[in-house]
């Protein structure tokens, strides 16, 4: 999807150079977490509870990610649509996390900087934290549970 949206943007701006797209995609593998993300990770395993991503991405990429940002012993779990062959906000890909945790919708707390993702695990039932770390405006009628600046007060909330 990704490379899709690249090849999209690259059709749409003719006057940028496509030999940057490879560099582009390989930028993805080599990502690092914001600052607070490994920090809040393992204070929810110190807590006993399981930790996860749920995403669009391939394995690959997430599997570079994971180890570039150095969060793979903070994680119980990397879910990829790849699984299923469809993608977010659809009610299957949700499903990802209850099935391999085996619990009940209303017991994830889902955690995003994406408002359209908040609002599709909302939609599934999860309770949500919309990571708003640009402050801006409010996209859907349905707000999250949570409005966070930073991942810092996660655990702070009373769910």
């Amino acid at each position: 999807m990704t490379e899709r949206a690249l090849d999209f943007c690259f059709a749409r701006f003719p006057s940028v150079d496509t030999s940057l797209k490879p560099r582009l995609l390989d930028a993805y593998l080599t990502l690092d977490a914001f600052a607070d993300a490994r920090a809040m990770l393992r204070e929810l395993k110190r807590r006993g509870d399981a930790t996860g991503i749920l995403s669009n991405g391939s394995p690959r990429m997430l599997a570079a990610a994971v180890e570039a940002a150095r969060l793979g012993g903070e994680l119980n779990a990397v879910l990829s649509v790849d699984a299923i062959r469809i993608y977010k906000p659809r009610p299957e890909v949700y499903a990802l996390v209850t099935d391999r945790f085996r619990i009940a919708p209303k017991d994830v707390v889902f955690v995003s900087s994406n408002r359209w993702d908040v609002m599709g695990a909302q939609a599934f039932g999860f309770r949500t934290a919309w990571v708003n770390r640009a402050k801006m405006p409010p996209e859907y009628a349905s707000a999250p549970d949570a409005t966070l600046d930073d991942l810092n007060s996660l655990t702070a909330l009373a769910w």
